[in-house]
């Protein structure tokens, strides 16, 4: 069931792949306006449907200051801070995280982030990934703009179900995650959610500037990477953020600086099963063999992780990974946004770990070429 495939991920709600952008809906905004006339023609199209959904959120999206005319008498959950209080922190957190978005990191400054959506749900929408059973083979779909990319965003859970029975009739294997943001690279002012209003602020910090990212370097055909660079300026740009704000020495940034490495221990984790898994496919062994050994070794990390957890982590945050169906497609996740190779971790360092310039050297890439050597070589280290 989609819903507790959303619930399982929500068990593990760290891991930062559960907040990671949807780009997979922004090819829904372009086509939308170049084919809805072919669109209406056809029942079921995904773009119409998808799109109107979309635009439908857009347009009830209100200016983010109007939370600060919220009467709300009624204390929050903890019974300490008003709604009202809570409104105003969070509009005012978005707003600083905004300024030295565009002023500090040197992002596109833009309208997004300045406006804001009730929604009666905490994900904005599902998105598919596949993968092939004996592989780390993705599947991709094929869009107008922005082109090949793998993974496909849906506001209707229903229409995901559908989707991934389709793909799991392909025998390939599948997976479903609730996402909470998208970026539509610009073309439209990307809202605030309602259930943003929880975030802490380096959550909240990381998934704007993440997004800005993206609106501000974009390189058509390069989802790889794009998800690697922005998941690389998100996290490392809302630590700075932190440390400028709240100090080094802070409550804040040591809880920060501890889910940052509790995530670092489960992406080593991941690799770690990722490799033995790929020794497996690489073998000369028959795929029914393969397939028997693969689910041998899923079984025998999942008692490890149990094992190992408190040696490995300081929170509990992904004491749900054993309970996981995992296959290839959730791995493959972990492929696409974090470099095995830490290039951008490593080129950061070695040009002197300036983000601005950093992010000032991305906005020269063009899209002919190699992205990671025309980076590289912005930077002087090519």
């Amino acid at each position: 069931m989609l819903e507790n495939d959303l619930k399982m991920i929500e068990d593990c709600s760290e891991m930062k792949i559960t907040s990671l952008i949807l780009i997979s809906l922004f090819p829904v905004f372009a086509a939308a306006l170049l084919l809805l006339a072919a669109c209406v023609l056809f029942s079921g199209c995904y773009t119409l449907k998808q799109g109107t959904a979309m635009l439908g959120y857009l347009n009830r999206a209100v200016p983010l200051e109007s939370l600060l005319e919220t009467e709300a008498a009624a204390t929050d959950g903890d019974g300490k801070i008003s709604g009202a209080e809570k409104n105003r922190r969070f509009v005012e957190l978005v707003q600083d995280i905004r300024r030295f978005a565009a002023e500090d990191l040197g992002l596109k400054m833009s309208k997004n982030y300045t406006r804001y959506v009730q929604i009666d749900r905490n994900y904005l929408a599902a998105v598919v990934s596949a993968s092939a059973k004996d592989s780390f083979t993705r599947h991709e779909w094929h869009y107008p703009v922005v082109g090949g990319l793998p993974y496909k965003g849906f506001f209707n859970v229903e229409d995901a179900r559908k989707e991934r029975a389709k793909l799991e009739k392909k025998d390939l294997d599948v997976w479903v995650r609730g996402v909470d943001a998208f970026s539509t690279l610009g073309w439209f002012k990307d809202p605030l959610y309602s259930y943003m209003r929880s975030y802490s602020p380096d959550r909240l910090a990381d998934l704007i500037i993440h997004e800005q990212f993206h609106a501000t370097v974009f390189i058509k055909g390069q989802a790889q990477f794009n998800e690697e660079f922005a998941e690389f300026v998100g996290s490392e740009g809302s630590r700075l953020y932190m440390e400028s704000r709240f100090g080094l020495d802070s409550e804040e940034y040591r809880a920060m600086l501890s889910a940052k490495d509790d995530n670092r221990a489960y992406v080593a984790f991941i690799r770690e099963l990722t490799a033995e898994l790929e020794a497996l496919y690489s073998s000369g062994a028959a795929r029914e063999e393969k397939l028997r050994e693969k689910e041998r070794i899923i079984n025998a990390a999942k008692e490890r992780f149990d094992a190992e957890y408190d040696s490995r982590f300081s929170g509990d945050n992904y004491r749900g990974f054993s309970q996981l169906p995992l296959n290839n497609a959730y791995l493959e996740l972990y492929r696409l946004y974090y470099a095995e190779d830490n290039f951008f971790a490593d080129l950061y360092n070695r040009s002197g770990r300036n983000l601005p310039a950093l992010i000032a050297s991305a906005k020269t890439i063009t899209k002919k070429g190699d992205p990671r050597m025309q980076l590289a070589k912005a930077l002087g280290l090519e």
